[in-house]
């Protein structure tokens, strides 16, 4: 029931209407500990004589934190295919554990890292998020030196790397606190985009910094000892130039309305299969290219070693924004049927011309599948906000709630894919002898999910079709 208001008792003064002047937002208001009282972005006075230069500020430290949460995520991608080579003595299904184990704790931890700023601020949470790099880092340097290493230290070590996965999480929910609503894409596209390039950098650095000096043998150690520097200098950054905004609430309720949405199950396998399919076989595909051809595993280059699987994080990772800028233009749900049509007959192709392709056309597909994959990634992400706002009661802070949830949710779920595509890999390694079962299944899978976004998001007759 709702009450009546008489226009007529509240009907302001003429006398005094025009000379009223409209409420003043409060200042921002600096507490000790770099505390932020009063942030509102969406103030446009506020926004453009304070609050752009600080949101640029943590922008910048939150890009660089996040980016070396990849290039830790991602270490022992290109660290585990060489201990072979360093004297380990390891089947090729505990290359795939230690592969594959980061992105299962990294998926895990993103579900905690996403209610953590506002619990203890972002500036503080990247400080301690950064710190805990250190364990992994330090970790992989230790147990990488000793050949004689047991293979169950070996995985712990893998595991503390998942520390970099969450990162995302935490940095994603900090830097969309800073920004005002019609700059957040942007904003969240640079941070999301300067951390998955972490993945192309530690597979290029790598295998540079380990062969340099090191004549015949590989220094090993120097694949984590390398980074504690630079984890440093973003933990002492974020302490000097990045701000906690007192007015940064976790949303539990908002992430309970958003499990109880079934889209966020059909966006969250989506997910996985663009942004799990791109961190999947970003790990995987140094392993991929020693097995299949061991000749191009590292190409010599002066007198230290190039590895070429850091290729395919890179395409990735610079195809995710032009799969949003292709979302906002031709709806995010037929390019994402795009994409799991490319991806889908890409994987065929390299099943099928693998025997006559040779090495070049083995890179020359896989790249392209990595396009596809990253522009999959961006156009799915661009999807989830919409498909919210459009499914969501309430007014539209209610909605804006429940769709940040949903992200959080959605990317935690998406990074299983990391975990999963090697180890399917590995199953079909184990049980044939070759990876072809495994590809072919992957096929299917997008099969399936281009019918699942094509009967849920595009289905002609659908009325909200066209705005998703």
């Amino acid at each position: 029931m709702t009450d009546t208001v008489s226009t007529e008792q509240h009907q302001p003064d003429p006398a005094t209407a025009t000379t009223a002047a409209p409420a003043k937002a409060p200042a921002l208001a600096m507490r000790p500990g770099r505390w932020i009282d009063h942030w509102d972005p969406e103030d446009h006075e506020q926004w453009q004589t304070e609050g752009r230069a600080i949101a640029r500020r943590n922008l910048r430290w939150s890009i660089f934190a996040e980016f070396l949460g990849f290039v830790i995520w991602q270490l022992w991608s290109i660290v585990a295919v060489t201990l072979p080579r360093a004297g380990f003595e390891l089947s090729t299904g505990e290359i795939f554990w230690l592969i594959s184990i980061p992105s299962l704790v990294g998926a895990t931890l993103r579900i905690p890292y996403s209610f953590l700023v506002p619990l203890v601020g972002g500036r503080n949470w990247t400080i301690i998020s950064a710190g805990l790099l250190l364990a992994p880092a330090i970790a992989l340097a230790v147990c990488v030196g000793n050949p004689e290493t047991p293979f169950g230290v070996l995985l712990g070590a893998a595991a503390l790397a998942g520390f970099g996965g969450g990162n995302f999480a935490s940095s994603m929910s900090n830097i969309t606190y800073f920004y005002p609503q019609r700059e957040k894409g942007w904003a969240l596209g640079l941070n999301a985009a300067g951390g998955n390039l972490g993945a192309a950098v530690a597979q290029f650095v790598v295998p540079i910094i380990i062969t340099v000096g090191a004549g015949a043998a590989l220094d090993l150690p120097l694949a984590g000892w390398i980074w504690v520097p630079f984890i440093l200098v973003a933990m002492v950054g974020a302490w000097r130039s990045m701000d906690n905004l007192s007015n940064a609430k976790a949303d539990l309720a908002g992430s309970a309305a958003a499990l109880r949405e079934p889209h966020l199950w059909v966006l969250s396998l989506l997910y996985i299969g663009t942004f799990g399919s791109f961190i999947g076989f970003a790990s995987v595909f140094p392993k991929l290219i020693v097995d299949q051809f061991p000749e191009f595993g590292v190409i010599e280059v002066g007198g230290t070693s190039i590895g070429l699987a850091f290729l395919g994080a890179l395409v990735g990772s610079l195809a995710r924004p032009y799969g949003g800028r292709l979302a906002d233009r031709f709806g995010g749900a037929r390019i994402t049927m795009c994409a799991f049509a490319a991806m889908a007959a890409i994987t065929l192709a390299v099943v099928l011309a693998l025997p006559v392709t040779g090495f070049w056309g083995f890179l020359g597909l896989f790249l392209l599948l990595f396009a596809a994959a990253g522009a999959g990634n961006g156009s799915t992400y661009r999807m989830v906000p919409i498909v919210f706002a459009l499914r969501a009661s309430g007014d539209q802070s209610a909605r804006a709630r429940k769709a940040a949830a949903a992200l959080g949710l959605i990317s935690a779920i998406g990074a299983y894919g990391g975990f999963l595509i090697p180890q399917a890999l590995n199953l079909s390694f184990q049980a044939t002898g070759g990876y072809a079962g495994a590809f072919l299944g992957f096929v299917a899978g997008y099969a399936v999910l281009l019918v699942l976004t094509a009967l849920v998001y595009v289905r002609p007759g659908r009325a909200r079709a066209q705005q998703i």
